[in-house]
């Protein structure tokens, strides 16, 4: 018997939209060489690796997110247990929203969403590496 989905991803996305605050580039692109803030880049290493990523910005696959924000996880990165303002990136802003989500369920805060993705970031000549 086939499943029955009874909530779709494009839901899933939009809620987690509704509930993670959003930045947009605009604001974004200063915030870039800040000490305050740390950019993350959720997307899978051949993404990083095609397209390049925002200069600083931590390296976090959504796959291994959890475990690199958990102190307790022997994959732990250092990066995410500092007082600063975590702004987490994908291609588009889909999966950054859900995982944003996630960490602000772990505790992490404040975390913030990139409204676009690094598709808007590019658009608008943020610099990528």
């Amino acid at each position: 018997m086939a499943q029955t989905i009874t909530k779709s991803a494009k839901d899933i996305v939009k809620a987690a939209r509704e509930s993670v605050p959003e930045i947009s580039v605009e604001e974004a692109l200063p915030l870039a060489d800040s000490d305050t803030h740390v950019f993350v880049d959720l997307r899978d290493g051949d993404e990083q690796a095609k397209t390049g990523i925002i200069p600083g910005a931590v390296a976090s696959s959504r796959g291994m997110m959890e475990f690199h924000i958990d102190p307790e996880s022997p994959a732990h990165k250092s990066e995410f247990n500092q007082d600063k303002t975590y702004v987490f990136y994908c291609a588009s802003g889909g999966r950054s929203a859900l995982a944003a989500q996630v960490a602000m369920d772990m505790g992490l805060s404040p975390v913030m969403n990139l409204k676009g993705g690094v598709a808007a970031w590019t658009k608008a000549g943020g610099a990528i590496e």
